[in-house]
């Protein structure tokens, strides 16, 4: 079996900044909910860069993979991700466009680097855990892996997440759920006021 995947995994991207990326991203992308889902994978992904990656010189890279990846959703949703696909190739962003074509198995694209897989892996179950914080009192401050895993299991709740991606995205970077769930949560934590995942204060 030919392995095609280079022998450096990216790190850097041609020159696209970060206030370009956001810019697209608010360009084509209105709705505060999906922007909001943008910005939480963007940060797992800048976390996912250390843990599952490189290292911390490709966070600027594997962060603007999370910001863009459902950039063209809202728009074109029959044609996601092929806008934004087209639009990082013609800047010559190759490593961010074949991540971003590669975020949903069905779609049947080649997983080349742990930046395509890493993508994969976090991007669905990031949503279900911002779910999970969106019902509780004390937000993420408290969320353990095991309530956001009895989740995975009840496919009635937040019935948009994918449970089959999920479980691929893990198989792919070979992540144990728990363990995968535990760093989703300590990476989205900090950014809890932001992205409203801080709960419900009384007083």
């Amino acid at each position: 079996m030919t392995d095609s995947a280079p022998a450096t995994e990216p790190t850097t991207t041609h020159g696209l900044t970060r206030d370009e990326a956001w810019a697209k991203l608010c360009e084509w992308t209105e709705g505060d909910s999906l922007r909001r889902h943008a910005r939480a994978v963007e940060i797992v992904m800048r976390a996912a860069a250390e843990r599952y990656g490189p290292g911390p010189e490709a966070a600027d890279l594997w962060g603007l993979a999370g910001l863009l990846h459902d950039a063209d959703y809202e728009q074109w949703p029959e044609e996601h991700p092929e806008r934004i696909v087209a639009w990082l190739r013609e800047r010559g962003e190759e490593e961010l466009a074949h991540a971003i074509s590669a975020h949903y198995t069905k779609w049947g694209k080649e997983y080349r680097t742990r930046l395509d897989k890493a993508l994969l892996a976090c991007d669905e179950i990031t949503g279900l855990v911002m779910a999970c914080c969106y019902l509780r009192p004390n937000g993420i401050a408290d969320l353990k892996p095991k309530s956001v895993r009895k989740k995975v299991k009840d496919k009635s709740f937040a019935a948009g997440v994918d449970r089959d991606e999920v479980h691929a995205g893990l198989e792919l970077l070979g992540v144990e759920l728990d363990e995968h769930l535990q760093f989703l949560i300590d990476a989205l934590r900090p950014h809890a006021e932001e992205l409203g995942i801080q709960g419900r204060e009384e007083g």
